[in-house]
């Protein structure tokens, strides 16, 4: 072996691969071109080994660790630090202002040793991410900057452990530990809610929550777009809203009329049945099943709030109506927040991390585990799992394990919590979840009478794109429905995508349209639709009445007779809605990588695609981020005219993969 051979990284280094400048198939190569190929799967499969026995999440096919060459980069670590500094410094701020409310008996040295601590962090944090110095050409030529090379790889991983034991610290910073007695009582109001923002900008939902029309616009433009539906031919059995009582709610509107016209919609939190209620500090929490009914009346093109139920049985829980009797109004509200709380366990457990996360964890893995990195297939999907393994490793072992903010914020048990995210990605169905067959069997794609609908609108933009983007992609390399059949690898990894990693719905990839579908669905699930329920959290589940947990109080028997008080008694204690804005504010705000901008995970990050056939000036990729930017020009002018902006499809901020 020359010494040149003996430093290129192997496998599990740091150094990731890179697609070659001609990709192939492997039916188009020569017989030792093919045991190279399986030589280099093998190694490939010896770094990337399922585990699906992860503690926190029981069944679900995960990486058993996470492959170093999988690590972040140096720039995004400098984007999540900054971000965490910013929210550990707000918090540090509402704490010290705890302590001169006589809230908190910490001394306020503690916080005051803490925000210097965070300044000495930003220090080092700016040396860690800084570019590394070029490398210089010498008398020896390759054999010095390979050994430059295996320096940089070195330096790159000593700065990378200090900017996790930098992340360590930033999040024991974050803890609420020391915050149990901040906000004095449970219903010290919405202000003490809106102070949580000390540092931090003020979100803009902390003032227009309670409108009625703010609530029916999240079920269209929120975290959680995914549960909406019409309603059919019929209200359900367990809903007895009478004809006279929708009538008094949407004026000049019948429900026969709204039915036969299909202007009725609802949502039904009949699966979160499954969810223990648990406890934090000695507090009993709540969850709740209800269903809540919404209508686009006639002539109209948005949605208005009809009635909400606040359980499954009709005969245990009342119908609430949005009301005008001031003895009334309260027991609406907290049925508002009763669908919030649903929403918030639905959004988080369901729609995001199983969904999301967890999903593409699965196609990540056997796309690594079964084609060869001079496949196109691979060279395609690769750049949407960038971090994906590490960010889900992280929630698996923090996130949502006990102890953990889920734990804390969310209203299960943390082993209940936990089967319902197993449960709902294991239900996944890869092929009926894709955008187009999921809004029409929910009954809401463009030729529904729901008319405004934001996330539809935008995401089929987007959807539009990639499936363009993929299909000029694959024909480069596809000629035939043939080659895809003829394809070994591909075949392999389609296997192991329905069989290892239990996607539910996947496949059979047996032609060239098949394989472009599968292709565009997974970068729009690792891209697009992460982006609409990730981001929403830090503009509306960050401030904790919006959209919370779990209830603080048992829901009122009756809309009558309840009152304000009783309505802040079931949001969060204070110290937990802190907890929950540093989340969420993380969790929102971290944007890496633009879709459409293909790049190596080393630095400097070049270029990621090397076949000319894709970089041509008028080929495939050009053509993709030319079609992004024309959609991002066109949602722009949309937000300019709606009434409330939706900006989480906009390609300029949807990263490329599922990295925060």
């Amino acid at each position: 072996m020359s010494f040149q051979s003996s430093i290129i990284p192997q496998a599990g280094s740091l150094e990731a691969p890179v697609p070659p400048a001609a990709p192939t198939l492997p039916q188009q190569d020569t017989p030792a071109q093919k045991a190279a190929r399986a030589a280099q799967i093998a190694q490939s499969q010896a770094v990337y080994v399922w585990n699906d026995d992860v503690a926190t999440l029981p069944g679900v096919p995960l990486a058993q660790s996470v492959p170093a060459d999988n690590l972040p980069t140096l720039a995004w670590w400098g984007l999540l630090i900054g971000i965490s500094l910013q929210i550990v410094r707000n918090a540090l701020a509402v704490k010290l202002g705890g302590v001169d409310r006589g809230e908190i008996d910490t001394p306020r040295a503690k916080f005051e040793a803490a925000l210097a601590e965070c300044d000495a962090i930003e220090a080092s944090t700016a040396k860690l991410v800084a570019p590394p110095q070029p490398t210089h050409e010498s008398f020896l030529g390759h054999l010095v900057s390979d050994l430059e090379a295996a320096v940089a790889h070195a330096e790159r991983e000593t700065r990378i452990a200090a900017l996790k034991a930098h992340k360590a610290r930033l999040e024991e910073l974050m803890k609420i530990d020391d915050a149990a007695g901040l906000g004095g009582t449970a219903t010290a109001g919405l202000d003490a809610y809106r102070a949580l923002f000390d540092t931090l900008p003020l979100p803009e939902i902390a003032w227009t929550f309670e409108d009625d029309a703010e609530f029916a616009a999240l079920r269209v433009q929120g975290p959680n777009a995914m549960l909406i539906a019409a309603v059919g031919d019929a209200l359900p059995a367990n809903f007895p809203l009478s004809e006279a009582a929708y009538a008094d709610i949407v004026n000049g509107d019948t429900l026969a009329a709204a039915l036969a016209e299909g202007r009725l919609f609802m949502l039904d939190y009949a699966v979160l049945g499954t969810l223990d209620p648990g406890s934090w500090g000695g507090l009993a929490k709540y969850v709740w099943q209800p269903l809540a009914l919404f209508a686009v009346p006639p002539g109209g093109s948005s949605l208005v709030p009809v009635a909400i139920q606040c359980g499954q049985d009709p005969e245990e829980w009342p119908i609430f109506t949005p009301t005008v009797v001031a003895a009334e109004q309260w027991g609406w509200e907290m049925a508002k927040l009763i669908v919030q709380v649903a929403d918030g366990n639905y959004h988080e457990l369901v729609a995001h991390l199983a969904r999301t996360h967890l999903v593409i964890e699965g196609v990540a893995m056997a796309t690594h585990r079964h084609l060869a990195t001079v496949h196109p297939i691979w060279a395609l999907l690769v750049p949407h799992f960038e971090g994906t393994l590490f960010i889900n490793e992280a929630a698996a072992t923090s996130l949502i394990a006990p102890d953990g903010p889920i734990d804390h914020i969310f209203a299960g048990t943390i082993h209940s919590t936990q089967a319902l995210a197993v449960a709902a990605r294991l239900d996944f169905d890869f092929t009926a979840k894709m955008l187009p067959q999921d809004l029409a069997a929910r009954g809401v794609g463009p030729g529904s009478a729901l008319a405004e609908f934001p996330y539809r609108d935008d995401a089929l933009l987007v959807w539009e794109a990639i499936h363009g983007w993929v299909k000029a992609y694959v024909g480069l390399y596809y000629a035939s429905d043939a080659d895809v059949t003829g394809d070994s690898e591909l075949a392999a990894w389609a296997a192991c995508v329905a069989g290892e990693a239990k996607v539910k719905g996947f496949g059979p990839i047996n032609s060239v349209a098949a394989l472009v579908d599968a292709c565009t669905m997974i970068i729009f699930t690792a891209s697009a639709q992460h982006a609409a329920v990730n981001f929403p959290q830090k503009d509306i589940m960050a401030f904790a009445p919006a959209v919370t947990g779990a209830g603080w109080q048992s829901a009122p028997t009756s809309q009558g007779g309840q009152d304000k008080t009783g309505w802040l008694a079931m949001m969060p204690p204070m110290a937990l809605a802190l907890e929950q804005l540093n989340v969420l504010e993380l969790l929102g705000s971290l944007h890496y990588r633009p879709l459409g901008d293909y790049r190596s995970t080393n630095a400097p990050y070049d270029a990621w695609f090397a076949d000319p056939q894709v970089t041509a000036p008028e080929g495939p990729l050009a053509t993709f981020q030319a079609h992004l930017a024309s959609v991002d020009a066109q949602i722009a002018a949309r937000n300019a005219e709606r009434r409330r902006p939706y900006p989480y499809l906009q390609p300029s901020l949807i990263p490329t993969s599922i990295n925060i």
